[in-house]
């Protein structure tokens, strides 16, 4: 996990800063849209995961 945090105070170090140059412009930047991508991306994977490994831990499950 420590490999992450490097990467996840980065997007949110651009996230803040993108909100805050946003917040006069009131439109959203390119930055937003690419930070909301990975976070959905992150998302799905992590689901995808945990899925897989939830169905083969009861596929192993002895119940006869």
């Amino acid at each position: 996990m420590s490999a992450f945090a490097p990467i996840w105070t980065y997007f949110m170090v651009r996230f803040q800063a993108s909100a805050e140059a946003d917040r006069d412009r009131g439109e959203v930047s390119a930055t937003t849209v690419v930070l909301a991508a990975a976070l959905i991306a992150l998302a799905i994977a992590v689901g995808v995961i945990i899925t897989t490994r939830v169905k083969n831990k009861a596929n192993t499950i002895n119940l006869g």
